[in-house]
């Protein structure tokens, strides 16, 4: 531990709760003196105190074990000098595993002393997905630079910004003399024009298609020389920028068999018929590949939104679980503790009062341990309603009675129930629906307070409502209330961990129902469920 270098409330809890490693280096001593928990189970160690006792991972000032003193101290000096020293790299954890590392060490003065700030986060991922889009990128470019076919692109203006190896051996260019040339000097001279007007045309109004049906088609190499060809046409957008894109296919071979093998003109036609399907199948290869990498690109985005959002969920529960957790856990260590305290037989009822605090602190941490266990199942999708005839008057009224125990002193549930046929639904779902809103309308209204809860059934629908006279909930916080681990900004001084009202939706989504909710600050709120049921007469 630093003894002057000591840290306030919150950047001790920003220290801590940091998922990076966060480590401050002694310079003097030449090794770490304080490093947040998750730097240390970064690093394979239970605990800061685990990796401060380990010599050989708490000397390194790059995290690097059996680092050698000397070039240690040329990294501290030049540190000092610079203020500042980063670096990617690969690392590894006490157990061997490895991931690749982004570290930044910040020089800094407390008091006299100098100290480094050494920062280091695990970008396995995002090296991860660098190295897929790359690998992407690498396998377009082989596909258009290794195709068996000549690929050429140019833009609007028809001047030629990209085009393949097989372009370079059909034209007698290296790809260089291209780039920036108009389209026609491939063209023979004497269609030059008629060809700037048929590119306008598609320009204006772009096709996949074949050029020259029906027509011969050449084109004209470095050394003037004319060869026939075949040439398909697409196109695609990139910026707001039109580039058109022509496969070309050297077809001298098949004119040569045409003129050789006019006697057999049947067999002829036949060959003409597989050649032009192959170059359809080609084009057709290679637009579908063009597609599958864009897929691929557009998954990877989506992949790296997901990573996002289940970054911001942990961090969410991390948050609310570390409360929750903290104050039943401390109630339970302070009331074992004073029962040590009442050793005589006539405190008992003092020994008591803290057993019972010991149970409820429990059975709070229990009821939170439900519910997480009850989002796991029904984001998994094993949660599935098993209707039976319920008796819904009998259902609220056990559902009240159960729930009595919590009520503040004073509070009273009032019941308006129309519903004179048992209903077909499931009874556990529908319990656990109504614990939670009667629950939550106990604990967000005041002492003495009256809570409605109104059902009737109209055309195969139960109608349901749960009614306080509470603190209400404002209209921003309303739209993300059955999100998961949300809090209210008026509840989030209350104990709760923000999944009673998601899990609530989900159990109504999952019984084919629909739910409700209207609330105003400080007025109260109301929750109404509409489920839809079958009659199933016993006879």
């Amino acid at each position: 531990m630093l003894p002057d270098l000591s840290l306030n409330r919150l950047t001790e809890l920003l220290f801590q709760q940091s998922e990076d490693f966060i480590g401050i280096y002694d310079i003097d001593t030449k090794r770490f003196a304080r490093v947040n928990q998750a730097g240390a189970r970064m690093l394979g160690f239970a605990s800061e105190s685990e990796f401060l006792g380990n010599e050989t991972w708490s000397k390194p000032l790059l995290l690097i074990p059996y680092a050698v003193d000397e070039p240690q101290d040329d990294l501290i000096q030049k540190v000092r000098q610079n203020g500042r020293y980063e670096e990617e790299a690969e690392r590894w954890r006490q157990d061997g595993g490895r991931f690749w590392s982004r570290l930044v060490i910040t020089a800094l003065t407390h008091e006299g002393s100098h100290y480094f700030l050494v920062y280091l986060t695990n970008q396995g991922r995002l090296h991860q997905a660098e190295q897929e889009l790359k690998q992407s990128v690498q396998r377009y470019e082989a596909v258009f630079t290794h195709a068996t076919i000549g690929i050429i692109v140019a833009n609007q203006r028809g001047q030629i910004v990209s085009v393949n190896h097989m372009v370079q051996q059909l034209f007698g260019y290296q790809s260089n003399e291209l780039i920036g040339e108009p389209i026609e000097m491939l063209v023979p001279t004497s269609v030059g024009q008629y060809h700037e007007r048929l590119r306008q045309s598609f320009a204006d109004n772009p096709q996949v298609r074949e050029m020259g049906h029906n027509r011969d088609l050449h084109a004209r190499r470095k050394d003037g020389s004319v060869f026939p060809t075949e040439i398909s046409l697409s196109y695609f957008q990139l910026d707001d920028e039109f580039y058109a894109v022509a496969y070309i296919i050297d077809i001298s071979f098949k004119k040569e068999a045409e003129r050789e093998l006019l006697a057999h003109r049947d067999r002829i036609e036949r060959l003409n018929t597989d050649l032009e399907q192959k170059v359809a199948d080609r084009t057709h290869a290679l637009m579908n590949t063009l597609e599958q990498l864009e897929q691929s690109k557009d998954e990877l985005a989506k992949a790296l939104v997901a990573e996002r959002e289940l970054g911001e969920l942990k961090s969410r529960f991390v948050e609310m679980a570390s409360h929750e957790f903290r104050t039943p856990l401390t109630t339970v260590l302070t009331s074992a503790t004073l029962i040590e305290k009442y050793p005589e037989g006539d405190q008992q009822d003092k020994r008591q009062k803290h057993l019972q605090r010991i149970r409820s602190s429990v059975k709070h941490l229990n009821d939170i341990l439900e519910e997480f266990l009850s989002v796991g199942k029904l984001e998994e999708g094993k949660v599935k309603a098993q209707p039976v005839s319920v008796d819904l008057e009998q259902l609220i009224q056990d559902v009240v009675a159960e729930i009595q125990g919590t009520l503040k002193v004073a509070q009273v549930v009032q019941l308006s129930i129309n519903c004179p046929n048992r209903v077909w639904l499931d009874p556990s779902m529908l319990r656990k629906v109504m614990v939670n809103l009667l629950t939550n309308a106990s604990k967000y209204s005041g002492e003495g307070m009256t809570i409605m809860v109104k059902a009737e059934c109209v055309n195969n629908v139960a109608i349901l409502s749960v009614a306080d006279q509470g603190i209400g909930i404002s209209a921003e916080d309303q739209e993300h209330l059955f999100e998961r681990f949300f809090r209210a900004q008026n509840a989030i001084n209350k104990p709760g961990t923000g999944l009673g009202l998601h899990i609530v939706a989900r159990y109504v989504e999952i019984m084919g129902g629909t739910v409700d909710l209207q609330s105003e600050l400080n007025k109260g709120t109301t929750v109404t469920l509409l489920l839809p049921y079958e009659n199933h007469p016993l006879d």
